[in-house]
């Protein structure tokens, strides 16, 4: 429901869309696009907004968001990964373009996908984007959409419920790591209090893995910190 509100979260990454250097493209990690044993990115024709969510609101399925596909960023990106195909024509699903239409309404920079690998371990995911991370020498902004803690199975239907106590200490424990400089630990998401609740299935945390892997080792700023539904951390990272 974010991407039709006003409020704290939406606000914040509209703000960071506006603090950000223009990038050239943007490549968005989408936990709404998983593959199995394999990477694919899509970038090779006009988008076509991807409605992939079921009993909203009719005014999320209105929205439209087609920015320029990112071909030649999207072949780059296969170029360092090498196992990768030919960009595909695929659309944007909702994990890319809610998030995107936030920070870039005018939708008017270059876009690309690639796909997660769902059956692929932690550390391959933060592998992933320390091999991508040349791309951000080319201008390209490298944006991971998921959530540090996702749980639908626990959520509560009120968006501003408290938060679990695991969900806060999940959360709070991701960013001591990052900050402390132990982010490669974070692969092992299981390890750390409260992590099997927060991440019951690692789908929309592997792509914080593969940011927090092109990160590299630069500073770590929170353009957003909070929860929802009492089981949703909603932080958002930003490196460098």
């Amino acid at each position: 429901m974010n991407a039709a509100l006003d409020n704290p979260f939406t606000r914040a990454l509209k703000e960071l869309g506006a603090s950000l250097p223009r990038p050239e493209a943007v490549l968005c990690v989408s936990a709404h696009w998983l593959t199995e044993g394999e990477l694919r990115v899509n970038g090779s024709a006009p988008f076509e907004t991807i409605h992939d969510f079921f009993g909203f609101p009719e005014e999320l399925y209105r929205i439209a968001y087609s920015p320029p596909p990112a071909l030649k960023a999207a072949r780059a990106a296969a170029s360092l990964l090498s196992t990768v195909p030919e960009p595909e024509a695929r659309g944007l699903d909702h994990g890319a373009w809610t998030v995107l239409r936030m920070m870039y309404p005018e939708a008017d920079i270059p876009v690309f996908q690639l796909s997660v690998d769902y059956q692929a371990e932690g550390k391959s995911q933060y592998e992933l984007g320390r091999r991508l991370s040349p791309l951000r020498d080319r201008g390209v902004l490298i944006l991971g959409s998921g959530n540090i803690a996702h749980n639908l199975a626990l959520m509560d239907p009120d968006m501003d419920a408290p938060p679990f106590a695991w969900n806060t200490g999940f959360d709070m424990r991701v960013k001591e790591y990052i900050d402390s400089g132990r982010r490669p630990e974070l692969a092992d998401y299981l390890k750390l209090p409260g992590g099997q609740f927060s991440v019951p299935t690692p789908d929309h945390y592997w792509p914080f893995l593969v940011a927090l892997g092109a990160g590299l080792d630069d500073r770590a700023s929170y353009p957003y910190e909070g929860y929802q539904h009492a089981s949703l951390s909603m932080r958002a990272v930003r490196f460098g």
